[in-house]
């Protein structure tokens, strides 16, 4: 199990943790599913700029927000204010199951539908069944997949459905018209929780989070950087480049990679790449979700206590 998110002022483990609303949400559904928060106070924002802000004030004490999809990829809402605004380090990752309905009023039928209203993540990961289903219909953007439900719930219109999750329906008292219309099987979300100035220790299977800013747009910048991870045999998990926003062409580097920055070899990595790099960002170190995890971890505690006691048998042979 991740641990507990530290507070300021050692003010308790749970504290208040802001989360894209409003209720019904996937970011609430996967939160109440960490059971070391059950104790918090969950506070409900528009939008998830909303909630990552209210963190980095400190009007609340964490967020928990999406950071990429299977199908859609990479939340740029949750991304940008990372890599930009700083101040923010993730705690942990929760890897969560997404299935999406369409949900209209009681009455409503599939075929009569002219307007679906959703978040646009969700939108994008049922493209096609949408055009194939409804291609006559209108999009329209609302900031969450509950708010979806809510409006159409609101509107009482019977040509008006939600592209929502399957909870939303009785919370907000409608009905599915169709289940499951996400495009491709094992759709799933990351989430991360984010707080302030906070480094969880090394579990024992790891990841930890950069943002490399290169000096200047030239051949082999890119290669010059993955060198430093291939030269210490370090795995890079995911890379992508965003934009800058100081002009056309200036991008920097969104850099996972397998490891704790308390380990020694990703350490030497990252002060090589800080020596010659505009600018290094870190977003932090955290642990491995998914079914494996705690698995690798134990595997991991394993291999560490073998290696002590050989180094331990090792050292027993010098002379005194």
């Amino acid at each position: 199990m991740p641990p507990p998110l530290a507070r300021p002022g050692g003010r308790g483990a749970a504290g208040r943790i802001a989360y894209l609303g409003p209720a019904g949400t996937f970011s609430e559904e996967a939160l109440l599913g960490e059971a070391d928060l059950a104790g918090a106070e969950l506070v409900a924002h528009p939008t998830i700029g909303a909630a990552v802000a209210a963190a980095a004030s400190g009007e609340v004490d964490a967020a928990f927000v999406p950071l990429e999809n299977t199908i859609e990829g990479s939340i740029n809402a949750t991304l940008d204010p990372l890599v930009f605004d700083g101040g923010l380090l993730v705690q942990r990752e929760v890897i969560f199951d997404v299935h999406l309905d369409l949900l209209g009023l009681p009455g409503a039928h599939l075929g009569a539908i002219r307007r679906v209203v959703s978040y646009t993540p969700a939108l994008g990961q049922c493209r096609e069944r949408l055009q194939a289903e409804l291609p006559a219909a209108e999009h329209v953007v609302v900031a969450s997949t509950a708010e979806a439900a809510r409006v159409v719930a609101e509107e009482g219109r019977l040509d008006a459905a939600a592209v929502a999750p399957p909870g939303a329906a009785a919370r907000y008292g409608l009905e599915p018209l169709a289940r499951s219309i996400e495009d491709r099987p094992g759709n799933q979300t990351r989430f991360v929780l984010v707080a302030p100035g906070v480094v969880p220790p090394p579990s024992g299977h790891d990841r930890t989070l950069l943002v490399c800013f290169q000096p200047s747009d030239r051949p082999g910048s890119l290669q010059e950087i993955l060198g430093q991870f291939a030269a210490r045999s370090l795995n890079l998990t995911r890379i992508e480049s965003r934009p800058t926003g100081h002009g056309l062409g200036d991008y920097c580097f969104v850099i996972e990679v397998e490891g704790h920055v308390a380990d020694d070899l990703l350490g030497d990595c990252l002060v090589a790449l800080h020596g010659r790099l505009a600018e290094v960002r870190f977003l932090g170190s955290y642990p491995v979700s998914g079914e494996q995890a705690s698995h690798r971890r134990g595997e991991a505690d394993e291999r560490g206590a073998a290696a002590r006691a050989w180094l331990a048998g090792v050292r027993g042979r010098i002379a005194r």
